[in-house]
């Protein structure tokens, strides 16, 4: 079980007032508009970048989407796939080049799913993230391509249980690394919470790597996050419960996307190096089988 400090349910930047959008709200470099957390449905948002506004307009299946830019300028793009009411999420290369190997896997899935290699259901749309930390994978893939341009962990960074610092004991602590200057702080996490909102993604996986095993969403894990973990969990050898090396884990993102009412797993794959590609090809399958309704 993951060690969780206690603090206030987290916070939203009204308007997404950041980084690429400060101009257009009017506001100076590092302000900011914050308010208590509501649902994320509840939330106006109405100075989403242009890019997450064209994410709802029809594009072929498998085609790239971009729904915003990175620090440095570079695109986060998104692959769809189907076009069913159950809408599926999959979101790899959150911490960058340090974990490079799930930008990898998330290409070598997009690249079944269109070969048709798998069949994505009539009732399901599925769509891949596949790197939201583009800067990071172009710097390095190694310890230093693990934040953003920022110096920013982009896991740290979202509005749930967000802290400005914590217990390095048992947590990644080779380079100094922060989670930003307030929830959302970042291009790429406000570019990501301004896709989720137009959408009603049911269930997430947010890939990372290397062999802690499976983490369902929320302090408590939800019921939906812990059925998602298990089904992940039956067709792989992944850890779960997973490891605890009683880290202390603030701001996440699969904790915010639990809040929301999503089933949420962060998946960690057996090594730095590897993609484990035939078991997450059953982790797909397992996945676009998944209904938290049912």
């Amino acid at each position: 079980m993951r060690r969780r400090s206690k603090g206030p349910p987290g916070f939203v930047i009204i308007g997404l007032c950041l980084s690429a959008m400060l101009s257009a709200c009017g506001l100076d470099n590092g302000q900011a508009v914050l308010a208590l957390a509501a649902p994320i449905e509840t939330v106006a948002v109405p100075g989403a970048i242009p890019e997450a506004t064209a994410a709802s307009s029809p594009t072929p299946a498998g085609a790239p989407l971009v729904i915003g830019k990175s620090v440095g300028g570079r695109p986060l793009e998104v692959f769809r796939f189907g076009t069913g009411p159950r809408e599926l999420l999959i979101i790899a290369g959150i911490h960058g080049g340090y974990e490079w190997n799930t930008i990898l896997l998330a290409d070598a899935l997009i690249a079944h799913l269109r070969d048709g290699s798998i069949d994505v259901p009539p009732e399901v749309s599925l769509y891949i993230l596949r790197a939201l930390n583009p800067d990071g994978d172009a710097r390095s893939h190694s310890y230093e391509g693990r934040a953003n341009d920022n110096g920013v962990d982009l896991n740290r960074n979202w509005p749930v249980n967000w802290h400005p610092d914590w217990d390095r004991a048992g947590c990644w602590q080779y380079l100094p690394i922060t989670a930003g200057a307030h929830p959302l702080s970042e291009p790429e996490t406000a570019s990501l919470l301004a896709f989720i909102v137009e959408h009603d993604f049911k269930a997430v996986i947010s890939y990372h790597s290397a062999a802690l095993g499976i983490f369902p969403g929320g302090s408590p894990a939800s019921a939906e996050s812990i059925r998602l973990a298990e089904a992940i969990a039956a067709v792989t050898d992944y850890a779960y419960p997973p490891l605890d090396y009683g880290c202390e884990y603030t701001g996440q993102f699969a904790d915010w996307a639990s809040a929301q009412g999503m089933a949420a797993v962060d998946v960690e794959l057996s090594t730095h190096d590897s993609i484990d590609l035939w078991v997450n090809l059953a982790v797909l399958r397992a996945f676009l089988a998944f209904d938290p309704a049912n």
